[in-house]
This record gives structure tokens, sequence and C-alpha cells, in this order.
């Protein structure tokens, strides 16, 4: 089948399709799903094929048999010209043929041998329906999240920005899988460098299957081998409609619940969609939470084996005594005290994520107790130290984008490498050199760190805090926008002083 598949597709360059549909249709028959039989008219018969797995019955029975019992046929196209069928095609192009079968088309043949035939599209396609999201799911906001369908995410997205402007580019990936990446962007606000951009970068993948979104992110991010995703993806159709509206570029693939959207900043994997939701100041208070959390969840393990290991003049006296009398039984190193806790805390995040959701936080948490307990007893670990494993993975969780998740479990623990060879000043130079690395990530082009370096002021106003609407008038700057004006702020401002 595939030694077929090549030989069809050098002949499809060539424009030499001539005998080839016997060929295809030779390569089909043995597949149990594939049907073809003569059907017969009311003045003689024609000949119809397709995979009955791809199409659906009732349309068959319904729009396409009873006009061809009922109605005299000459040739293909009195066929064509009498079914009240809006998507039909004639063609002998042999490399469309076989798209069109495999997409779910009828192919019907006037005759047995004929290498013109008409295909109707008939395609029927299993998915499920819209739900609530799962990973970004929101106490207050719309509970809608994108779904296996392509078609039916995009109009998740077009219900919800109803302009001409909003345009679609699809791009055919995979030399196997022909899977359907839809870019979006709004035109007159996305930068056409960015778009570009992704539409090369997209077009130039050479692989033979894309099964999910996550395929293109690894494939087009600007640094393959950076630990930090330079494309964040969603699963609600009410982030990717406002960041479209900002001037990113929104990658859909079909067969993924989830879209990739970018350029982006490291700031957004720690602003969550419900922050806009609430009143600026709970928001900017959440989001200050987050940053706290997520570096008390990296540094707060590296700095324990640097202090016990190399300072531990810096603890105080009332806390040194509590820590060597938790410690007097530990036969390990502080280094490999905090391994094994954060290995085995490792090992319950995964269990609890591949078993059952019911059985898996059972597991998690009756895990978490039963372990921590039993090693203080034994004497494995400290009390000190399973409170700051405990707290560390608690902080964790708070990240509200799941790739960022990952990448703050795994920088751990070259930072707890370092902290055991030279202490805190390990630390600082592992911490120098994850600065460096992303001084010079970029994220289509664009500044990953931005608005830290390069510095940007009107971009801060929705970076660490968000301040009130009324104070983002502009769109962020680091993407070039072609309209970099949401509102008009002066006009904001008048009116605010006016219901003063």
């Amino acid at each position: 089948m595939l030694k077929w598949l090549n030989q069809t597709k050098k002949k499809s360059i060539k424009h030499n399709t001539e005998g080839n549909l016997e060929d295809l249709i030779k390569a089909l028959k043995p597949s149990k799903d594939f049907n073809r039989f003569e059907f017969e008219t009311k003045n003689g018969s024609c000949w119809v094929s397709y995979l009955k797995t791809m199409v659906s019955p009732d349309f068959i029975h319904r729009d396409v048999f009873p006009y061809l019992t009922e109605h005299s046929f000459t040739n293909i196209y009195d066929i064509k010209n009498l079914l009240p069928i809006e998507q039909k095609l004639i063609t002998e192009n042999v490399t469309e043929i076989q798209k069109k079968i495999m997409s779910g088309s009828i192919m019907i043949q006037f005759n047995e041998h004929d290498t013109k035939c008409l295909l109707i599209s008939a395609v029927t396609v299993e998915t499920r329906q819209v739900a609530m999201p799962e990973v970004e799911f929101t106490v207050v906001g719309p509970k809608e999240a994108f779904v296996e369908s392509l078609d039916t995410n995009i109009n998740l997205i077009r219900k919800r920005l109803l302009l001409p402007q909003l345009q679609l580019k699809e791009i055919e990936v995979g030399k196997l899988s022909k899977t359907r990446i839809a870019i979006l962007y709004i035109d007159g606000i996305a930068n056409q460098e960015n778009i570009n951009t992704v539409i090369q970068r997209i077009s130039d993948i050479e692989y033979d299957h894309i099964i999910d979104s996550s395929y293109i992110t690894q494939m087009i991010s600007d640094n393959k081998n950076s630990p930090f995703p330079q494309l964040l993806d969603t699963e609600r159709p009410d982030r990717l409609s406002a960041v479209l509206t900002e001037g990113k570029i929104a990658i859909i693939v079909d067969g993924s619940p989830h879209a990739l959207y970018a350029p982006i900043t490291i700031v957004e994997f720690f602003s969550a969609f419900e922050d806009y939701f609430q009143i600026w100041h709970m928001s900017s208070f959440f989001r200050l939470l987050r940053l706290f959390a997520v570096t008390f969840s990296v540094f707060s393990t590296p700095f324990y084996v640097a202090i016990l290991t190399h300072h531990y003049e810096m603890i105080p006296m009332d806390l040194l005594a509590t820590l060597i009398s938790t410690r007097a039984d530990v036969p390990f190193p502080p280094v490999m005290e905090v391994l094994i806790m954060e290995v085995v805390i490792e090992l319950l995040r995964e269990a609890g994520a591949r078993l059952p959701t019911k059985v898996g936080q059972t597991i998690g948490i009756v895990g978490g107790i039963v372990i921590g307990t039993a090693s203080v007893d034994a004497g494995l670990t400290s009390s000190i130290l399973l409170i700051i494993i405990a707290l560390a993975a608690l902080a964790s969780f708070t990240t509200p984008v799941y790739q960022m998740s990952n990448t703050i479990r795994l920088i751990r623990f070259p930072f707890i490498l370092f902290a055991q060879l030279w202490g805190l000043t390990g630390i600082a130079i592992f911490f120098a050199f994850m600065v460096g690395h992303l001084l010079n990530l970029i994220s289509l082009g664009r500044p990953f760190i931005e608005p830290i370096f390069p510095p940007r002021l009107t971009d801060l106003k929705d970076a660490f805090f968000r301040l009130p609407f009324n104070r983002q008038a502009k769109r962020p700057i680091y993407q070039r926008p072609e309209d970099p004006n949401r509102a008009n702020a002066k006009r904001i401002n008048e009116k605010h002083d006016n219901e003063k």
C-alpha cells in the first residue's frame, strides 16, 4: 500500500494519472470497509465506491441513491446536475480522488473502467460535544472548551468574533496523516511578519503524521532545546478570541482539543484568564501570589540543601536545635534526603495523573500521607523537610498553564545539584545561566521575557499585575501590531471624569 502511494505521488507530480485509478481501487479492495458495487439506475447502471466507515449511511440512502434510481442518465455530468448536493466534483486526477475518498466522499463512475468520476462529499464526523474546560477550569466566565473537531473549534471562535477581518489559512501537514491545520489572525491588527513566520514554519514541516497540537509546538518553536515552551496552548475559545484581538496568531490542529497561540512572553504563563473576570485588585493580588508560589517552589529545597551543607551558620540558634533533633536519626546527607523526597512526590504525581480520576485522587492523598508519615517515623527524612517539600509541591500547582508547571518541576533538580556543589554560590551561578538563557529566548522572533527585558512600561500594565481596563488602551508593544490602539484612552478618561 505504501509502495503504491509513493508511486502515485511521483506520477501525480508529473501530471500522469492515466490508468492509476484502477491501481487505487485495487489498493483499497482488501480493506473490509471499502464498498464497490454496480448500482442499477432507471436506464442502466453506474459504479459506486466509498469507505463505509467514513461516510454517512443516512446521507447516501436519503440524498443519493433515490435520485440514481428514479432518473435516467446518459453521462456523469447528468448525475452531477441532478443531485441536489452542494459539495460535488468531477475529476480524473487520481491524487484528488484518493484524498476525497479517504476523507469521506462517494465515487461514482458511469462505467466500471472510466477514469473520470464524480465525487460527492458524504463525510460523517464522530466527535464529542462541547463540554466544560478540564485543565483551565474557572469559577466565573464561559464554560465552553475546544473539542477534537477543527470545524467546531473554528465555529467557537467565529461566534465570538463576528468580523470579516478574522482570516483563516488552512494547511495540510503530514505525509500520511494529512492533518488539517488552521491559522487564524485578525487582518489589520496582527503583524504581517508574524503571520508569514507561522505559515512558513508550518508549511516547512516534514513528518509522516501530526496527531496533536503538541507536535506543532515542538516543531516550530524558535529554540527546540529549551525547557521553556515558546507557544502557549489553551483549551478555552474565549481566551483564544481575546488574544486574537491583541494581534496574536492562533493555530488549531484537527483532532486536538487544545489550540496554540504566539508570540508570547513568560509572564503569560502565570496569568489565568479568570483574572479578567474579577476586579483588578483581586487579579493583581492573585498574580503576585502565583509568582511568589513559583519562586518558593523552585528555590525552597535548593536553599535547604545549600544552607544545611555549606552555610549552617545562617540558621538561627533556636531553629538550629530543632533541625539537629529532627535530623539526628537521618542517615543521608541533605541532598540525598531532598532528592529522595522530590522523586517520591514526582512518582505520586505521575501515578495520580495516569490512573482514573477517582483512583488517582485517592492515591495522591493516601500515598502522600502514608509515605510522608512512614518516612519520618523510619528516620529516612526530617519532618521539617517534609513540610518544605509539601509546600513546594502545593505551590507548583498554582501555575495556571500546565506546560510551565512541568518546566518548573524540571529546573528544580539542577538547582538542587548546584546547591550541593557550591551552596548559595551554586544557586546564583545556575540562576545566572537560566536568566541568560531566557534573555536569548524568543517567540516568533519576539523577546520572551518582555516587558522585563527590554523594559516596556506600557506592557507592564498587564504583566505582574493587572490594571483596570481603562488603563489598557494600547495593545502589547512587543508583538508589533499593525493597529496598536485598543481603545481611545483620552475619551475613556473624559467619560470617567464626567461620571465623577
